[in-house]
């Protein structure tokens, strides 16, 4: 007797549920999918700096060398107290044991640069004074997250505009949004909705003797997104 009446007082409240579920799939919607994008140029290039013992031609002390370094890149401009930092922070040196009595010293730096000038003069005045192992570790822009707004916005606009020209081939119009998701797309490397690549011409042939400053080439960032919005047909 007991189970019976445990039955009667919650099935009302399946039975709400059952309904109010049906209603909403019962509703007129289109569903459509607006896509926008855009290109801006880098304005935020890292690059990746490292010294180690083995390629110490000098064969200077490691401390000398970051010091020769840091007047170097003070000598183009470079604010080191703002835009160079130890890519490791949980240790100013790293240890590598090769043998059981020779251990290499390395040191890892992440450098800041604003334009592809500033980089291709770092390229050039580090190889002067011996440093070789320059490399650019990614791209980004400061106004970015801005820019990313600005394309999600279009890409709702252009669901929105769709959805209205086809409910308009049916003799219908559209009303409010009912369902809006961002439809994620990751070009591998690690910044949804934006993927960049890298062109670096002319830098190997002013290492190895050419006087003209290297050219360097960035591709513009691209952000691309894509919106999926329902709208109720009318």
């Amino acid at each position: 007797m007991r189970k019976l009446i445990f039955l009667l007082v919650f099935l009302p409240c399946l039975t709400f549920a059952q309904t109010g579920q049906k209603n909403f799939i019962d509703q007129n919607y289109i569903e459509v999918t607006g896509k926008s994008e855009m290109e801006i140029i880098p304005d935020l290039i890292y690059l990746k700096i490292f010294l180690n013992e083995k390629d110490n031609k000098s064969k200077l002390p490691l401390s000398e060398r970051e010091q020769i370094m840091i007047e170097t890149l003070k000598g183009i401009g470079v604010d080191i107290s703002k835009d160079l930092s130890i890519k490791d922070m949980s240790s100013n040196y790293k240890f590598y044991l090769l043998t059981k009595n020779d251990i290499l010293l390395s040191k890892e730096y992440q450098l800041l640069v604003k334009d592809g000038k500033t980089a291709s003069k770092v390229f050039v005045e580090l190889e002067k004074i011996g440093i070789s192992n320059v490399s650019i570790d990614r791209l980004d822009n400061s106004k970015i997250e801005n820019f990313r707004k600005e394309v999600k916005i279009d890409a709702i606009k252009a669901a929105q505009n769709k959805a209205q020209s086809l409910a308009t081939a049916l003799n219908q119009n559209i009303g409010r949004a009912i369902y809006v998701q961002e439809v994620v797309q990751n070009f591998g490397n690690g910044a949804p909705g934006a993927s960049n690549s890298i062109i670096v011409r002319g830098v190997s042939s002013t290492i190895y003797g050419s006087n003209a400053q290297p050219e360097i080439d960035f591709e513009k960032i691209k952000l691309e997104y894509s919106i999926l919005c329902r709208f109720e047909l009318k």
